[in-house]
């Protein structure tokens, strides 16, 4: 084997396997890269391995683990973090198993290495109130003000995910009936969501306005920054962090760390209280698999339990009993 077949395979792994076979986003192209970067600095500054020319057999188990350690305990990462950059790691070792059969059992070691668990905390979302004190914070009466309240709104009532916002494309968007977007998600995946009409007359307002000031219609980002060009997730991230200081002056319950996955959180949670079922939210959010729309349910009920503890008590509680320390069962039952 080349000494070089570990860059030769991770050559065609991003710039081939991941972009043409997989049809993976530039995103999770650039995620898997940043992974494979951190591991090597890591081998070469920790392990003293030469990136000259690394090989595969250099890649084992013991140096994965390593590296997912120091994630966690030097670079003080979060499990999520460490599982990312595992699953850069197991999705390259299953292709090159198939690529380089003499690899398969040092294949199957790093595919064995389990994902650490993760605590599921309760999703942030905003109530009907601090929505609309959020809503209510962009000036109007400017342009970018505007600007600002549409974006916030879109990414609302779609339940977009930031960065299908900041890559949705003005021919993306058809306002005659059924008013829609077409948002392209995780996998290139694309998927059709409905507009609320207010939101839609809305919308049709901006695009004219758009028109008006020189803006060409067509591939164009439906929101772009001062600057002209499309939005970052920082960007983003700012613009709502700004707002949502200011509407939690008049807004007593307003969540302490509101992020743009907050918004769809909060969409997908007034979907569910307004009735609406676990598939449909699915499908609206593009969620792979039914369970992640789950933990809106939970949380739902989570919320529930805690009001119900709160309202009075008008039933005194059965007394406490334990049949284990009665001999006779039918006394026990008959005291119940």
């Amino acid at each position: 084997m080349k000494s070089t077949d570990f860059a030769l395979h991770l050559k065609a792994y991003l710039a081939h396997y991941l972009r043409l076979q997989r049809n993976a986003s530039i995103h999770t192209i650039s995620g898997y890269r940043y992974a494979f970067i951190l591991l090597l600095r890591y081998s070469e500054s920790d392990c003293g391995l030469s990136l000259q020319k690394p090989k595969i057999e250099d890649i084992d188990p013991a140096l994965i683990l390593a590296f997912l350690d120091h994630i966690v305990e030097e670079c003080h990462s979060s499990a999520s973090t460490r599982n990312n950059r595992l699953a850069a790691l197991r999705s390259f070792f299953a292709y090159l198993q198939t690529q380089s059969p003499e690899h398969w059992s040092q294949c199957q070691r790093v595919l064995a290495i389990p994902l650490q668990g993760v605590d599921q905390s309760e999703p942030t979302y905003l109530s009907t109130d601090a929505l609309t004190a959020l809503l209510d914070q962009p000036d109007r009466r400017t342009r970018q003000g505007r600007r600002d309240a549409m974006l916030l709104s879109l990414l609302y009532d779609t339940g977009a995910r930031v960065q299908e916002l900041i890559d949705l494309r003005l021919d993306a968007v058809v306002l005659s009936e059924p008013a829609r977007v077409k948002l392209t998600g995780k996998g290139r995946k694309t998927r059709l969501v409905p507009l609320m009409p207010a939101t839609a007359a809305a919308l049709r307002d901006y695009l004219d306005e758009l028109s008006e000031n020189g803006t060409v219609l067509g591939s164009t980002h439906v929101f772009s920054s001062q600057r002209g060009t499309a939005f970052s997730r920082w960007g983003i991230r700012h613009l709502i962090r700004r707002y949502s200081d200011s509407a939690r002056e008049c807004c007593s319950d307003f969540p302490a760390n509101v992020t743009p996955h907050c918004m769809r959180h909060t969409m997908a949670m007034h979907l569910l209280q307004a009735g609406n079922p676990s598939i449909v939210i699915r499908d609206i959010l593009g969620h792979a698999d039914i369970k992640s729309t789950e933990i809106y349910a939970r949380a739902d009920m989570e919320m529930k339990r805690r009001a119900l503890e709160k309202s009075p008590k008008l039933v005194e509680p059965l007394a406490s009993h334990s049949w284990k320390k009665e001999p006779d069962l039918m006394n026990w039952l008959n005291s119940l």
